[in-house]
């Protein structure tokens, strides 16, 4: 009989638990938006909780176990070799995140339940969405983005679920998935080789890395577009500001590629997430305080 070991070295290095923290953003700007503030202290926690510690990871391990990378990765450079407990602590982990979720409420637990289901779409080579690319990248920054936006807002708005409450939530919730847009091609733009390995044609391989590199740009205006919509003036100009390190790097990084594609690797693409996670994640920080 097979035993499980959640505390095996290298599946806690494949479920990459770390690599939840480019993914806060969405987490801190629902909850700037929604009224936290009027206790669901709790509740916001055990959200951030169930997401980062555990259904973020059960998809990387999923990810992991059937990609079975030997290169260079999201948040680790060197992944160890995936076993059949990889397999079976992802799933547990999921099971760990759903089960939290019930005690959020059953809305929740559906939304996160239907997020879960689409994450294995992604991966399970059975269906694979991750081998198309336009496919591919929308269930990622649709679910990723717009729909973790929307179903942690309305779960911590005092209204709760409904109509209006959603129609008021658009305009950020676009521009989470616009964030992810920028950002999602970009963490690819280094694995060209890998991906076409195993037989996926991901959005930064049809636009190749200059197209790849333009086509986050156009993201990240549309982002700032929806952002201005949603904002209140001093509170855009302050995004502009912590923008400037973000735009430096990423203009760097973009000038660099353009004179040689072997600068598209994984340490300038880890950097790259690291300071616009870092930016992103203070700033809706302190957004949710001045709230």
């Amino acid at each position: 009989m097979f035993k499980i070991n959640i505390f095996e070295k290298n599946t806690i290095k494949l479920l990459r638990i770390p690599f939840s923290f480019f993914l806060m953003p969405v987490y801190f700007f629902a909850i700037s938006q929604s009224n936290i503030n009027q206790g669901n202290y709790t509740k916001s926690l055990l959200i951030f909780i169930i997401l980062h510690l555990f259904i973020y990871p059960a998809s990387n391990g999923y990810n992991s176990f059937m990609d079975k990378d030997e290169t260079s990765i999201g948040g680790l450079k060197n992944p160890p070799k995936v076993t059949q407990n990889l397999f079976y602590v992802s799933l547990l982990f999921d099971f760990f995140g759903l089960i939290l979720s019930l005690y959020i409420g059953f809305k929740f637990f559906i939304g996160i339940l239907i997020y879960a289901t689409v994450s294995r779409m992604y991966s399970w080579r059975g269906i694979r969405l991750k081998k198309y690319p336009i496919i591919g990248f929308l269930s990622v920054v649709i679910f990723q983005g717009f729909f973790i936006f929307i179903l942690i807002s309305l779960e911590l708005i005092n209204q709760g679920y409904n109509l209006i409450q959603f129609i008021n939530l658009l305009k950020p919730a676009l521009a989470s998935l616009f964030i992810l847009g920028g950002v999602y091609p970009l963490t690819q733009i280094y694995q060209h080789k890998e991906d076409k390995k195993n037989g996926d044609i991901t959005i930064s391989i049809l636009l190749g890395i200059k197209g790849t590199f333009i086509f986050s740009v156009l993201m990240f205006v549309f982002a700032g577009l929806c952002l201005f919509l949603s904002l209140n003036t001093n509170q855009f100009i302050l995004f502009q500001a912590f923008l400037i390190p973000v735009l430096f790097v990423f203009t760097q990084w973009m000038i660099k590629c353009w004179k040689n594609e072997f600068e598209a690797s994984f340490e300038n693409m880890m950097k790259m997430n690291l300071v616009s996670s870092f930016c992103m994640n203070f700033f809706f920080i302190l957004l949710s305080f001045y709230k």
